[in-house]
């Protein structure tokens, strides 16, 4: 088989790919729920004549979309025709490990960061289960079910443990619980206070992030992880777009949603507290980054100081120490943002297989973005950065 394409343009590079996606099988919950679950844990049902994935028996949470724009014969679905494909109608390497490992050969990625689907980005769509056992019953069985699929891989796809976040202890348990079973990190919610939660500037979160920094798990932040960032992004759009210019418009919007969770984390006693904490902005790209930080340090210098001065260093130094942009498409301005965020907080990812992924052109795309920079910031980027973070050391 002849060489990826990445592997000649970036030689001695293997890429670790910091967001991907799993198209859930339909078995998923109900291969491992117990009993008194079984008809309650998501599945694939037949809902006022439509087939969509329900939770507690009639519930729906998600379409029956694979969310894959990859065909089986390896082509690429361009506009909306991936909402009505499901599993059985589109690439086995959304969903199989084998095809999935097979894939990632191909296209030069040694590792894969894995977020979820169905659940939402941010676990924020089993909310809608009453029961609170239940709830965490579908988490535990996500998790339980991604680590087999890890362990299968050869520690190749690396699935990033949901938690609880509504309930915070449950959410501690599960970090420690995810932790001990080989789990390289977390998928959060980015704005619980959606939900009736404490924002995470109060003191009810301490206990959270000192397990997670304890046990270096970092916490990921992926777009659209919390009701109040999806219903932004669908609410940019004109009424009067068609459905495609919506997703579009939609989807572009969701990126700067991000700053939400991030700017308030910034000002916030978090990362002065927990020095080793990591976090994640996930298929945001990094081109707006550098705005924002400087927008923080300006303003508040400006108009905050005395909050500033209980702080050590200033939003923009916490960003440099402790968090890290993910980007794929972006090229023309890339250059600039790394040279301000630093490249050791910049990480590459592909959003395999989700509509907007580089596939099949990541080679020639990633050349594109950054083909000029130094070979040893293009590997930081590629590799080092993300195996770092996610503990990978082959």
């Amino acid at each position: 088989m002849n060489a990826p394409a990445t592997a000649r343009i970036f030689p001695d590079v293997q890429i670790v790919d910091s967001d991907t996606h799993w198209s859930e099988p339909h078995d998923l919950w109900t291969s491992l729920a117990p009993a008194k679950y079984r008809d309650l844990v998501p599945q694939i049902k037949q809902h006022n004549g439509k087939t969509v994935w329900v939770v507690n028996g009639d519930i729906p949470i998600a379409g029956n979309s694979a969310v894959s724009a990859i065909l089986p014969d390896g082509g690429k679905m361009l506009g909306l025709r991936f909402l009505r494909a499901d599993i059985d109608r589109v690439h086995a390497a959304s969903y199989d490990c084998d095809a999935r490992l097979e894939m990632m050969d191909s296209l030069g990625i040694s590792h894969g960061i894995v977020y979820p689907n169905v659940g939402g980005f941010g676990n924020q769509n089993f909310l809608r289960i009453e029961d609170k056992n239940l709830r965490i019953a579908c988490v535990q069985i996500y998790n339980d079910w991604m680590r087999d699929l890890q362990t299968r891989s050869g520690d190749r796809i690396l699935p990033m443990a949901m938690v609880p976040w509504w309930d915070i202890q449950a959410a501690i348990k599960e970090v420690e619980r995810s932790h001990a079973a080989g789990a390289r990190g977390i998928v959060m919610c980015s704005n619980p206070h959606d939900s009736g939660m404490p924002n995470f500037a109060q003191p009810e979160w301490r206990g959270f992030w000192e397990v997670c920094e304890a046990l270096s798990m970092p916490i990921n932040f992926h777009i659209g992880a919390s009701s109040g960032d999806i219903d932004w992004s669908g609410s940019v759009p004109y009424d009067t777009w068609s459905g495609d210019v919506k997703l579009s418009l939609g989807g572009a919007a969701i990126f700067l949603g991000q700053l939400r969770w991030l700017a308030n984390l910034l000002v916030s006693d978090v990362p002065e507290r927990y020095p080793n904490l990591k976090f994640v902005s996930v298929e945001s790209g990094i081109g707006w980054l550098p705005f924002l930080l400087e927008a923080l340090d300006y303003q508040f210098g400006e108009t905050a100081p005395e909050h500033l001065a209980h702080l050590s260093m200033k939003p923009s130094e916490y960003f440099k120490r402790q968090f890290y942009g993910c980007f794929w498409f972006e090229s023309r301005t890339l250059g600039s943002a790394i040279e301000a965020l630093g490249a050791s907080q910049v990480m590459f990812e592909t959003d395999f297989p989700h509509p907007t992924c580089l596939y099949p052109d990541s080679a020639s795309r990633v050349q594109e973005a950054i083909g000029h920079l130094d070979p040893g910031v293009q590997r930081m980027i590629l590799r080092d950065n993300a195996a770092k973070l996610y503990g990978i050391d082959r």
